[in-house]
């Protein structure tokens, strides 16, 4: 191997720009419909288009939707379960004008739901027999200032806006039918609740003409988060829910709720997407995928003696996993593997990747592999997270100096990071910055009670295990603790601007999309995180004075770290608004901070062009700071 050139952190050369970065494509919502695998390309080059791709036996992948359609909806307005498929016929919404088509082979797309734009479909479920679909309607109702969701069958013979079977809750999730078409499951819960905090699992018999008769409900309540029903071929029902303070899988028979295999790890993640999948059934059998200390594995649990066998799989992240017979698909990557989608013949173990996010080539010496931490933090507790070292083939530090460190901050704040393939980070990485992508106080995958740990103290709880983490690899000599950095996007990027304002550790931020006024945050944002913040922050009017508190952009004066925001103009979540706050409150203080927007993008950026600007600038000011030249072509 050559001599590597001695250079100092920050200023390497990399083979990662950020054109590979932004040209990475987004796969989601894997499916099974007897032996072909479908699933939903997000495309940067396409101005961030989503398209259904199908894999068929010993044929190219192929693209079922065309040009004219972006597969999706905004239901809840994170989207997801945008399509079904059933016997070569692809159902799905189309983003543009939010209504469903039925797309049947060699023919063009026909409208199933007529062209009302108050109307929003997701979680789409096809009943073959009454030849109808299942799913989940939100009503925007112009002259109502409240949204209404509702459960409701559609006919597949003429045009429809569907019948309502369910309603009067707040939320719904997940219409399943069973096998033989005669009963309907589903998730329902309430505000205050999000779909973590306490659900319902509910079932009732199906009419003829797709009406519900004789509702039950099988499991769940206001403390326990009940997601993802699923019908096994013999028509028992399973489900997971965390009633031990894990997510674990059960099921419904003979009248009984018997857990399929009890372990202190999560085989379910938050619900902040429709179409969300971690396990799915066959003849027999169950397969899963669990999380523990962070990592993802893939087992199969046996169905009669509930013994679990845990699969070798070169994988550390798992989602979308889906069944049919013997074979397996799913979303897995390793931090050296791209994002793909993977097929497994469950009878050999036999697998294969059927498509990668990113077909750029990057030599492993330049990927560098995290370590998953543990560190101390307030109030004698734990925190964890990925600690990434520089990596590059070609450069190495100077001897005596410590590379500047890179802390990263997950969206959610209800969610986590895993070791995945994730370029925007070995961007970073591979130019010598150190990183700790941190799963603080109230992320997933750690069970329950640490889920739970940010209730009331959203702003304070993440914002210390940040500099905490942060203080635990510097001292630990990895990384330099004069030249720590922040990240983070949207509740991410709440922290980071909360870090910023009530820490004097970091040198200089990066926000994307962030909430930066709780009290305004909470009286525009939409109707699914309209009451997040009764159990992150308090219930408000009560709590005025704790969200003027815990507001960053009303304590701006604080900030003497460089700062920049990115905002897209589309973004219905967390609106323009917020960041211009914050803008506005630094700009009063003449302190230094840098606002880029971008047009069309909403809540996370898709667009080639603008995904690498951000992150090119990202870098820019992190370089001005620490007050470091980049390598020619850096």
């Amino acid at each position: 191997m050559p001599t590597r050139k001695v250079s100092p952190f920050g200023s390497w050369k990399s083979p990662i720009s950020a054109l590979m970065v932004s040209r990475n494509v987004e796969l989601s919502e894997v499916s099974i419909d007897r032996e072909t695998i479908h699933w939903i390309e997000t495309r940067p080059e396409q101005k961030g288009r989503r398209t259904i791709v199908v894999h068929r036996p010993g044929k190219e992948n192929e693209d079922v939707t065309s040009i004219k359609f972006d597969v999706g909806t905004r239901v809840y307005e994170y989207g997801g379960g945008g399509y079904a498929t059933l016997e070569g016929c692809v159902y799905f919404s189309n983003f543009d004008d939010m209504r469903i088509y039925e797309l049947k082979s060699d023919s063009s797309p026909n409208a199933v739901t007529t062209n009302t734009p108050r109307y929003r479909y997701a979680d789409l479920t096809v009943d073959e027999g009454r030849m109808r679909i299942f799913c989940i309607r939100e009503d925007h109702d112009p002259l109502s200032s409240q949204v209404v969701n509702t459960l409701v069958t559609i006919p597949l013979e003429t045009p429809s806006e569907g019948t309502v079977i369910a309603s009067g809750n707040d939320f719904y999730l997940s219409p399943k039918l069973s096998p033989d078409g005669s009963t309907l499951a589903w998730i329902t819960w309430n505000f205050p609740n999000m779909p973590w905090d306490g659900t319902e699992l509910w079932k009732a018999k199906v009419n003829s003409d797709g009406a519900l008769e004789g509702k039950v409900m099988i499991a769940g309540g206001l403390d326990e988060s009940v997601i993802q029903p699923e019908w096994a071929p013999d028509g028992t029902l399973y489900f997971i829910s965390d009633r031990t303070g894990w997510w674990n899988i059960y099921r419904f028979r003979d009248k009984r709720i018997e857990n399929m295999y009890r372990m202190s790890a999560e085989f379910g993640e938050p619900q902040w997407r429709l179409g969300m999948s971690m396990y799915g059934l066959t003849s027999g059998h169950l397969v899963c995928a669990y999380v523990r200390d962070g990592i993802y594995h893939l087992g199969i649990i046996d169905a009669e003696s509930k013994k679990l066998k845990t699969l070798d799989l070169p994988f550390t992240d798992l989602s979308s996993v889906h069944v049919s017979g013997e074979t397996a698909a799913f979303i897995a990557s390793s931090p050296t593997s791209p994002i793909s989608v993977v097929q497994l013949e469950l009878s050999t173990g036999d697998w294969k990747v059927l498509r990668k996010s990113s077909e750029a080539t990057i030599n492993s010496r330049n990927l560098s592999v995290p370590k998953h931490v543990e560190f101390p933090t307030a109030r004698r507790l734990k925190a964890y997270g990925f600690f990434y070292a520089p990596c590059s083939e070609a450069y190495r530090g100077p001897v005596g100096e410590k590379p500047p460190l890179l802390v990263k901050v997950h969206g959610g704040p209800t969610g986590a990071t895993a070791a995945s393939f994730d370029l925007q980070l070995q961007f970073f990485t591979s130019r010598g910055f150190a990183v700790l992508d941190v799963n603080y106080g109230g992320s997933s995958n750690y069970g329950r009670k640490y889920r739970q740990r940010l209730n009331g103290n959203w702003g304070v709880i993440d914002v210390e295990d940040c500099a905490n983490g942060a203080k635990f690899i510097c001292t630990s000599d990895r990384a330099d603790r004069k030249r720590i950095l922040i990240r983070g996007g949207s509740a991410g990027g709440f922290t980071t601007l909360a870090s910023l304002a009530f820490k004097r550790s970091y040198r200089a931020g990066a926000c994307y999309y962030g909430i930066s006024d709780l009290e305004a945050w909470a009286k525009n944002t939409h109707k699914f995180e309209s009451r997040y913040l009764d159990k992150m922050i308090g219930k408000y009017p009560a709590k005025r004075q704790l969200y003027a508190k815990r507001s960053p952009a009303r304590f701006a004066r604080n900030i003497s770290a460089p700062l920049i925001i990115f905002q897209g103009l589309d973004d219905k979540v967390v609106p323009p608004s917020q960041s211009e706050l914050m803008v506005n409150a630094m700009r009063k203080k003449k302190l230094p901070v840098k606002y880029e927007t971008f047009e069309g993008e909403g809540h996370g950026f898709h667009m080639e062009e603008h995904i690498s600007r951000a992150l090119e600038l990202e870098l820019e000011l992190y370089l001005e700071a620490l007050k470091v030249t980049p390598s020619v072509a850096h």
